[in-house]
């Protein structure tokens, strides 16, 4: 999911306990956890605070108490912290304006990429080889993490028995390593990770992915899992902008406002209409109009995206139902999709 503005957070109800003058401060969030029911919030005086469950202490707090009431992240105060990712193992990463890395929670795999296996209860610098780097963007999957640095490279680490931090070796890694893939001399400009599985966009519109592809989410055509980033060739004479992975699907729209869906189906996910994988991408959602955003998760099997004209659009798993062609919502952001499905586990 994008991340939230304050106008966004009515909908998510681990912010209804808030005072009005708290959330009117707010000025970035991230909703987390398997029920949707843990926050890390910004605000406007630049200050971080953490609510909710606290499970695996991704909360940040250094202990493992749950909290109703907002506490303060010191590390991540007045450090200018624009963006999170958070994976399901659980783990979080946070980056900074100025392009500084944090990450903290479980850390079984090595997900924190600080070179030990120790749990981080609360945020840390990673540096190794990160540093002079500027962080833009980072992506998590359940154990393995990804950063998209300023000059268009991607660092990997973490859990690797698929192939998902794309070294050419099942190998887990402890820190950041520059995934050295030929992308053509290419840069990265995006990066997305489904539960094993990672993605990435070039600058001219260019697919890859590696790891898990046992339902075909890596959209190559076949179910072979890869070590390595693989192009995705069928995608070949469209200008793709943006991908987003689920569980186990991938979705992608076009520089055209064109829509893609490929991978697992068996709740209606890709919006094909029926529930058959497909490991080749599909284009969907035709009748829609133009796509500017999608959106899915890889703790549910939703899929989301918003039309030109404000339309929100849903399919997969909604309310315990499969749903297996785009459905028009009276929802007004994707946020509100996420926020009140039933069983949203979702990240703004």
């Amino acid at each position: 999911m994008p991340q939230a503005s304050a106008m966004d957070l009515g909908s998510w109800t681990i912010f209804s306990l808030l005072d009005k003058e708290f959330s009117a401060q707010i000025r970035l969030a991230c909703v987390f956890g398997n029920l949707g029911n843990e926050a890390l919030v910004v605000t406007k005086d630049d200050e971080v605070f953490a609510l909710g469950s606290n499970g695996a202490g991704c909360l940040g707090l250094g202990d493992m108490h749950s909290t109703l009431a907002p506490k303060q992240v010191e590390p991540l105060c007045y450090k200018r912290v624009v963006g999170f990712a958070y994976g399901s193992g659980p783990h979080v990463l946070a980056y900074t304006e100025n392009g500084e890395l944090y990450s903290w929670g479980h850390n079984g795999y090595c997900q924190l990429g600080n070179g030990s296996t120790n749990q981080g209860l609360t945020p840390a610098v990673i540096q190794n080889s990160l540093l002079g780097r500027k962080v833009v963007q980072v992506a998590c999957g359940s154990h393995h993490s990804l950063c998209l640095t300023a000059d268009g490279d991607i660092f990997s680490w973490g859990q690797n028995n698929c192939g998902q931090i794309g070294s050419g070796t099942t190998t887990n890694q402890s820190t950041p390593r520059k995934v050295s893939a030929s992308f053509g001399g290419r840069k990265v400009v995006g990066i997305t990770c489904g539960q094993t599985s990672s993605m990435a966009v070039l600058e001219n519109g260019e697919v890859y992915g590696w790891g898990y592809n046992g339902n075909g989410q890596l959209g190559l055509g076949n179910n072979i899992n890869q070590l390595n980033p693989q192009r995705v060739t069928a995608l070949q004479g469209v200008v793709v902008t943006s991908v987003v992975c689920g569980y186990a699907h991938t979705l992608a729209v076009t520089d055209e406002g064109a829509l893609y869906a490929w991978g697992a189906n068996s709740y209606g996910q890709l919006g094909t209409g029926n529930k058959a994988n497909s490991c080749t991408p599909t284009k969907v959602g035709e009748d829609l109009g133009r796509i500017v955003e999608i959106s899915a998760t890889h703790y549910n099997h939703i899929s989301a995206a918003l039309t030109q004209d404000s339309r929100c659009y849903m399919w997969g798993q909604c309310r315990g139902q499969s749903v297996v062609s785009p459905t028009e919502t009276p929802f007004a952001s994707l946020h509100d999709v996420f926020a009140r499905s039933e069983e949203h586990t979702s990240e703004l």
